[in-house]
C-alpha cells in the first residue's frame, strides 16, 4: 500500500477544501471498499479526507420524499421506519448485499461510489484495465466473462457495476445532492452514472471538489407496490448474476399506472428502459404483460462467451420481480 497523509475536517466546506488542496485525494467514509482497493495497489490515493465527522448522518421526511444523508449507515437505512413502510424496495435491497458487518460499516455516499468487482480490475497484475490504466485495453474482452455486462458495454471496458442500492434508487428516481464551493447541485441517478464508451476510468458525474451530502427520494414513488430480486451463486455474501428492483402503481381494477424497473449487474450501471415501462402503462398486471416489458428491457443485449445466460436468466427475474410486486401489499 502507498503512503498517503490523513486528515479529519469537521464540515463540509473544510472536506471539500482538503479534497481540492493536493492532487490525488480521496474521501474515506466506511471505507469498505476503498481500503480493500488501497491494500490490493488498485487505488493508490496520496492523502484521504476522512469525512465521517461531518453531519450528514441524518434521515428527514422533506415534502412528502425523504432526504438520506450520505453518511448513513447502511443498515440504519435499511432499519429507518419510513423507509421500510413507504420505500420497501429500497431497504430490500440493501439488506441483499454484503453482511452485516459490512452494512454496519458502509455508507450511502460510498456505496453509491463503489468500484466494479471485475477481476480484471482487481488484479494489478494484469496490465491490461481501461479503468485503472487508461489505453491499455480491457483483459475482460478475451477472458473470463461470466459475471460481466450484456448491456451498455463498449470495446473498451465491460465491467458491470456491482451495487444493490443504487439499483433500488434508480427505479425510485432518486436524485443525488452534490456539494462544491461553487454550490450545490442535483444529480438524477439515471443521469449520475456514466457508460464507459472509451473512458470507461470515468464512472459518474462527480466533479472535482464534489462530494456527495445526500440521496432525496421523490415522494411520487412512496408507497408504492415494490419487489427487490437478487440472483446469485449463493444467499448470502454475493455479488448479483441479475437483480431486479421494480416499483409499481396498480389500480383497482388490477391496472398499472406508472412504472419504475431497474436491472443490476448485467450493465456498466443501474439499467432501466424507458421502452419498457411505457409498455406496462394501463396494462393489466399479469404474466403477459411483464414478459413482453422483459423482452424490451434487454434487448440490444450483446453477451459474451461466458455469460449468455445473463439474458433469459434477467428475462425470468423481471417477470419474477414485477408479479412480486404487483401483488405486495
Amino acid at each position: 500500500m502507498r503512503s498517503f497523509s490523513y486528515s479529519r475536517p469537521t464540515d463540509v466546506a473544510g472536506a471539500i477544501a482538503a479534497e481540492l488542496k493536493q492532487p490525488e485525494t480521496k474521501y474515506l467514509g466506511g471505507g469498505t471498499n476503498l481500503v480493500d482497493l488501497m491494500k490490493m495497489g488498485v487505488e493508490r490515493p496520496a492523502h484521504l479526507v476522512d469525512v465521517t465527522r461531518l453531519p450528514l448522518a441524518q434521515v428527514e421526511e422533506r415534502g412528502g420524499g425523504l432526504r438520506i444523508g450520505a453518511l448513513v449507515r447502511n443498515s440504519n437505512v435499511a432499519a429507518n421506519p419510513v423507509v421500510r413502510k413507504r420505500y420497501p424496495v429500497l431497504a430490500d435491497a440493501i439488506l441483499s448485499g454484503a453482511s452485516p458487518q459490512i452494512r454496519n460499516m458502509a455508507t450511502t455516499g460510498g456505496n453509491l461510489l463503489q468500484r466494479t468487482r471485475c477481476p480484471y480490475f482487481y488484479d494489478p497484475s494484469y496490465a491490461e484495465c481501461n479503468k485503472r490504466a487508461p489505453g491499455s485495453g480491457c483483459a475482460a474482452l478475451l477472458g473470463y466473462s461470466r459475471m460481466h455486462a450484456i448491456l451498455g458495454a463498449s470495446e473498451h471496458c465491460v465491467a458491470t457495476y456491482p451495487g444493490d442500492m443504487a439499483v433500488a434508487l434508480t427505479a425510485l428516481d432518486a436524485r443525488i445532492i452534490l456539494q462544491s464551493p461553487q454550490g450545490e447541485r442535483a444529480v438524477p441517478i439515471e443521469q449520475f452514472y456514466r457508460l464507459p464508451g472509451d473512458t470507461p476510468h470515468i464512472e459518474n458525474d462527480m466533479r472535482p471538489g464534489e462530494l456527495i451530502t445526500a440521496v432525496e427520494l421523490p415522494a411520487e414513488w412512496a408507497d408504492r407496490r415494490s419487489h427487490y430480486l437478487k440472483v446469485r451463486d449463493r444467499n448470502s455474501y454475493a455479488f448479483a448474476l441479475v437483480s431486479v428492483a421494480a416499483v409499481l402503481d396498480v389500480g383497482p381494477d388490477h391496472r398499472i399506472g406508472r412504472a419504475r424497473v431497474a436491472l443490476g449487474s448485467v450493465a456498466p450501471k443501474p439499467w432501466r428502459g424507458a421502452e419498457a415501462e411505457d409498455s406496462l402503462r394501463g396494462q393489466v398486471a399479469e404474466a403477459q404483460t411483464f414478459r413482453r416489458a422483459a423482452e424490451l428491457l434487454v434487448r440490444g443485449a450483446r453477451p459474451r462467451h461466458d455469460n449468455a445466460f445473463k439474458v433469459e436468466l434477467a428475462k425470468r427475474a423481471v417477470v419474477r420481480a414485477l408479479t412480486a410486486a404487483s401483488e405486495a401489499v
